[in-house]
């Protein structure tokens, strides 16, 4: 049951979408993502299992002075069924 990627979207401070599709699971190019997103503005990195799969887009966004913000509960939540929420 182990998740192998980490899916990312990422939005501007106006709300038009530039990323949704799963992060690569490279250092290099973990750094190349961030970098093209930071052309947009400010990035936040939010993860939802960060001493797992999201361990090492934590590691890289941190060794770029990004922040980082937990979103605890949010893997076992489903949010395209009708009645999430």
């Amino acid at each position: 049951m182990g998740k192998t990627e980490h899916w990312a979207t990422a939005m501007t401070a106006g709300g038009k979408k530039v990323l949704d599709r799963a992060l690569p699971n490279s250092e290099d190019r973990l750094r190349e993502v961030y970098e093209r997103l930071g052309e947009h503005g400010r990035v936040l990195v939010a993860v939802d299992q960060p001493a797992t799969i999201g361990a090492l887009a934590v590691a890289v966004a941190q060794a770029m002075g990004i922040t980082v913000g937990y979103l605890p509960g949010l893997s076992m939540r489903r949010t395209d069924r009708p009645d999430a929420g």
